[in-house]
């Protein structure tokens, strides 16, 4: 894949950059039996109160339900590659032998016609769904489980992949996108390959009513607001703001969030960015 970029021929064409779907299949339409639609909610809870700034508006959208399990065994066929607007990696329809039709997360590389497998004895080749305890060493996967059947949680972003560095005991070891290694029970399920839509992150929005229409409303910079309403406002002309911090005063960029008695820090070798798990 590759990125296009356009024309000015408009002020906000003249500095996007748009990522080419020539992998997405044309003409393919949602499956309408795997489609929920959410209601906005515009950054509030149930009781009304805005617990995340800067979210409103935006287009409708409906969710896709994924298969982030993958534990149907058999051949499953790609039927299509699709656009999923609640997340950056693209998705595939896959139907089995029985007729049953689900989405999974797509991997980059795959086509339509291809044939999936999930299980014990399956080929570690692109697409399929491994135990970690069959997966080669120097592999890339992505779609990790942390707990055995319960589902990938883990690198599922666009174009990321994990590397199976090792196996220790009953774990696998292995390198997270983040730098982190960490080990992950062996008896848990990880897709081969690496997750579509690699250039995602090289995408530039052109105008500020392209985030819009994602959801987003415009966000206002700390050091432009008075000191009653962020701790870095106020000042004399352009004032720095001191060490920055988030709304309640905690410090950002820097300070560690992470429990020190989190039950799975035993299981992280050595933190991202080249620190250690204590």
């Amino acid at each position: 894949m590759a990125v296009k970029k356009f024309n000015p021929i408009t002020p906000g064409s003249r500095y996007h950059v748009a990522v080419s779907k020539s992998e997405l299949t044309k003409g393919a339409k949602p499956e309408k039996s795997l489609l929920l639609t959410f209601g906005s909610t515009g950054g509030r809870n149930s009781d009304g109160h805005r617990t995340m700034r800067h979210r409103g508006g935006g287009h409708k959208r409906r969710y896709r339900i994924i298969d982030f399990k993958r534990n149907k065994e058999g051949v499953a066929t790609v039927q299509s590659i699709q656009y999923d607007p609640y997340r950056s990696a693209y998705i595939a329809l896959v139907e089995y032998a029985d007729g049953e039709r689900n989405y999974i997360l797509a991997a980059k590389g795959m086509v339509v016609g291809q044939q999936l497998l999930s299980g014990r004895g399956v080929a570690p080749e692109n697409g399929n769904c491994l135990f970690l305890a069959e997966v080669p060493l120097g592999a890339f996967v992505h779609n990790v489980e942390m707990q055995p059947g319960a589902g990938g949680v883990l690198v599922r972003s666009a174009g990321t992949s994990a590397l199976m560095t090792g196996r220790e005991d009953k774990y696998a070891v292995l390198r997270m996108p983040s730098g982190e290694i960490r080990r992950i029970l062996l008896t848990c399920r990880a897709t081969m390959g690496t997750v579509s839509n690699p250039d995602h992150n090289l995408e530039v929005m052109g105008k500020a009513g392209r985030n819009r229409w994602k959801g987003w409303r415009p966000r206002n910079r700390p050091v432009a607001m008075n000191p009653v309403d962020h701790p870095m406002g106020g000042g004399e002309g352009r004032a720095s703001g001191g060490h920055p911090r988030s709304r309640k005063g905690l410090k950002a960029k820097g300070m560690k969030t992470r429990s020190r008695t989190k039950r799975s820090n035993a299981l992280i070798i050595s933190r991202r960015k080249g620190g250690n798990s204590k």
